[in-house]
């Protein structure tokens, strides 16, 4: 007796969940396995919690202006105080609240830029790529003046022109680092559209569009992947030192670059000032770098590691 398909419902998980969790599942196996992977991505979800969680986490307002407790050493050190435990500026501000604070700004510039880079650079890859001939020469010649211009000396020239802001500043770190996606794309795409599926997929009758989208896009995701993860960790630099040299966030914001610039002078008799937005700098970009490992070794083939 013939029987019929098998019932589904909100009690019954249909294939595609199941397949979902299954995939995650096997993620966080091979993210375990990897102490690299496991450091960096701990790392990356501690900043992201401050982040997500600054108003619960910092005991002061990161603003605030307290004469009377300028450049308190950090608790453990003589003259220290539990009420400000990683010490004070040198305007009186509490530590560890601006670096608690600090993080949003980084995080928001990193993934923010990125995404602006990202986008511009996988559209131009993509374009130039497919289509070649004219269209590819004349991408890659603007690739290459944009490569030949020094990178900070322009968003510097840009960012003293237009005057700094969170908004400039992502857009400027976003328009200066899409060359690298370009490349990177466009390689993909010389690759996989000479591959037998996207063949019949013209042969078909398949518009450009469609085979950009449906054939292409989902084969380069994961170079696309790598490659955001550690730009990420290259913007935060840059927003720091744009920051340090004054053309960054400016206060009442509050960015790790910018406590760096206004500890470097106090390096000496108060080393705490410029020390742990550095270190705080150093532990962010070192988790994304080795989570961005463990993405390119789990997502491109060909860098894939032995078990």
């Amino acid at each position: 007796m013939r029987q019929g398909p098998a019932p589904e419902g909100p009690g019954v998980a249909g294939p595609e969940p199941e397949r979902k969790r299954a995939g995650f599942r096997v993620m966080l196996k091979r993210l375990l396995r990897s102490k690299t992977g496991t450091v960096g991505a701990v790392l990356v979800l501690i900043v992201c919690l401050t982040a997500l969680f600054a108003p619960l986490l910092a005991g002061h307002d990161p603003a605030a202006v307290d004469p009377l407790n300028r450049l308190k050493p950090p608790m453990w050190l003589k003259g220290g105080t539990k009420e400000h435990w990683l010490g004070t500026d040198n305007l009186g501000r509490d530590m560890w609240s601006r670096i608690v604070y600090g993080s949003r700004v980084s995080l928001i510039v990193g993934i923010g830029a990125v995404l602006v880079s990202g986008a511009i650079g996988a559209l131009l890859g993509l374009v130039s790529g497919f289509y070649g001939k004219w269209i590819d020469a004349v991408i890659m010649r603007v690739a290459d003046g944009f490569m030949a211009i020094p990178t900070i000396l322009f968003m510097l020239v840009v960012m003293a022109v237009v005057g700094p802001g969170l908004t400039t500043l992502i857009f400027v770190i976003g328009v200066t680092n899409w060359v690298s996606y370009t490349r990177v794309v466009r390689g993909e795409v010389l690759s996989i559209k000479e591959r037998d599926f996207v063949k019949a997929a013209k042969a078909v009758g398949a518009k450009n569009g469609r085979i950009i989208l449906k054939h292409i896009l989902p084969n380069i995701l994961s170079s696309f992947i790598v490659i955001s993860g550690m730009n990420v960790a290259t913007t935060i630099i840059m927003e720091a030192s744009l920051s340090f040299l004054g053309l960054g966030i400016k206060p009442p914001d509050v960015s790790w670059g910018g406590m760096l610039s206004d500890g470097r002078q106090y390096v000496a008799t108060s080393w705490w000032v410029a020390t742990f937005p550095g270190l705080a700098i150093t532990v962010t970009v070192l988790g994304v770098i080795f989570l961005g490992d463990w993405l390119r070794d789990v997502l491109d083939p060909r860098m894939k590691t032995k078990a």
